[in-house]
């Protein structure tokens, strides 16, 4: 038998997630008020809380909790904030972000998502998330520029299509490179034209659909 919701979350937050240097209180606090396996697939559910990446359709998967909250934690969203995610998959995140920001906008190529996600996210009772069907691989200008970026599939290449379209001052979040070497990255645009960026750990994640590719020398 399954421990009660409510303690199996708290276990996340506190044996998963605190001791992964996620420390910032308004980060912990809103990964306890969403209820993670009301976001997990059906057959899915025992591993709702578990220290795990959990598949979803399409080759997909939902981040482990421990990287979702030092997601949360790197790109230090304020209340006002307009957010961008890219890859909406089960909306766990999306909801995380709309908990903690004044609108996130979230794009994913599979239709099928967005509409789980979508139904999700409103039983949720939150009304500040707009999900879209599109392919957002080389940006999403639609609501540009945002305040924060947080793209949930790697990229082999670069993160730079999402980085021209951040403010002053907007970060973004992006795991860059191909397997077995990825780094989740935290961006920060400085000025108009320059961009800082800060490694914060090794990990692996799906390539985003039809993220550009590096460049193959041919002998």
């Amino acid at each position: 038998m399954y421990e009660q919701p409510d303690q199996a979350l708290f276990n996340m937050v506190e044996q998963q997630i605190r001791p992964w240097e996620v420390l910032d209180q308004k980060v912990l606090d809103t990964l306890m008020a969403v209820p993670r396996v009301n976001f997990v697939p059906d057959d899915q559910q025992g591993l709702a809380y578990a220290d795990t990446c959990i598949k979803l359709n399409h080759g997909q998967c939902m981040m482990a909790p421990k990287m979702e909250g030092r997601l949360l934690q790197a790109v230090n969203l304020q209340a006002e904030d307009t957010v961008l995610e890219v890859g909406t998959g089960s909306g766990y995140l999306t909801a995380l972000l709309a908990k903690m920001c004044k609108h996130v906008y979230s794009v994913d190529i599979y239709p099928d998502f967005i509409e789980t996600a979508d139904r999700r996210i409103h039983t949720a009772g939150l009304t500040n998330a707009t999900l879209e069907v599109g392919d957002a691989a080389t940006g999403w200008s639609h609501h540009a520029p945002y305040d924060v970026i947080a793209v949930t599939a790697s990229l082999p290449c670069s993160a730079q299509v999402y980085l021209d379209q951040l403010k002053i001052g907007g970060r973004c979040f992006a795991v860059i490179g191909e397997a077995p070497v990825m780094q989740a990255t935290l961006f920060q645009r400085v000025d108009r034209d320059q961009w800082s960026q800060e490694s914060l750990f090794e990990t692996e994640l799906p390539a985003l659909v039809n993220a550009e590719q590096p460049q193959k020398f041919v002998f």
